[in-house]
């Protein structure tokens, strides 16, 4: 027997042959995790469960990629994610084993083939985000049942105003004030930043090319400041400018915000709101929706 002596031919190694890769579009209640990603330490989170509920099924098994990495008690209402499975099952029988194997705050909406180079988090030209506000000063309704659901506001607030500084962040901008901690690039493109008056809410639609972190509550916080009179509308240029965290408001709090959309064509914005309109929990009718004006 051939020993590998001289004259012998090493075998080449085996060829590991990629799986098959899915995209899967997910809804969570965030309430419950410590975010998205898995955590060292071994705090529940959103991509710990999926990849749980992968490795109940047959079969090897990737990682779960989203396009977004989102905070703890941040929701999702159309997070998109991409994962390399060996199971060949049709899509929809797929998304209802996951569902069977996943807890009750975490769903599988859809299952899709896709490229085997498709990219959750790299391909996506824009996300889209809701914050939800609700001002309870005359109005408690909701106060125990929506308190991990909505950002409660104890004061009325002049909404007009925050609209019109709502405004003034859509373009490219340097939004370091905005920023926490933050260590890439600062320079964003917002392509909306719009506040309505949804039903009995008060509605912050904001997408763009990429956020940074806790960007979204932070704008929120300052448009609260906005609505109670702390800082005028038309101010928000020099907080901008200014790059300093401490000249825009505070953060606000997880619950009220929401992971709507990925968008993997160029900005389209009748498009971005006919998704949107799919996905909004109680969305009104659209004579109840306006822009705060």
């Amino acid at each position: 027997m051939d020993r590998g002596g001289r004259g012998s031919r090493a075998r080449p190694p085996p060829r590991l042959i990629p799986l098959p890769r899915v995209r899967l579009t997910l809804e969570y209640d965030g309430g419950g995790f410590a975010g998205w990603q898995v955590q060292p330490t071994g705090e529940r989170t959103v991509q710990g469960v999926l990849q749980a509920a992968f490795a109940a099924l047959p079969g090897r098994h990737g990682p779960v990629h989203a396009a977004g990495r989102t905070d703890a008690g941040v929701h999702a209402l159309g997070m998109v994610a991409h994962v390399d499975t060996e199971l060949s099952l049709p899509a929809e029988k797929l998304r209802l084993a996951l569902n069977a194997h996943l807890p009750r705050d975490v769903a599988v909406l859809a299952v899709e083939p896709t490229d085997p180079g498709f990219e959750a988090q790299f391909h996506c030209l824009y996300r889209r985000y809701l914050y939800r506000l609700r001002v309870v000063r005359n109005d408690p309704r909701g106060l125990a049942l929506d308190r991990a659901r909505v950002q409660f506001v104890f004061r009325e607030v002049d909404a007009a105003a925050m609209a019109r500084a709502a405004a003034r962040l859509v373009g490219t901008h340097d939004f370091a004030a905005f920023a926490t901690q933050e260590t890439r690039t600062t320079v964003r493109t917002l392509h909306l930043c719009e506040l309505r008056r949804e039903g009995a809410e008060l509605r912050l639609h904001v997408a763009g090319d990429g956020f940074l972190r806790h960007m979204v509550r932070t704008i929120v916080g300052t448009l609260l400041w906005v609505g109670k009179g702390k800082l005028r509308a038309e101010a928000i240029d020099a907080v901008l400018a200014s790059r300093d965290r401490t000249r825009a408001g505070p953060n606000v709090g997880p619950q009220g915000l929401y992971f709507v959309e990925a968008g993997y064509v160029p900005w389209d914005a009748a498009r971005s709101e006919a998704v949107a309109a799919l996905r909004l929990p109680g969305a009104p009718a659209a004579r109840t929706m306006e822009a705060c004006a």
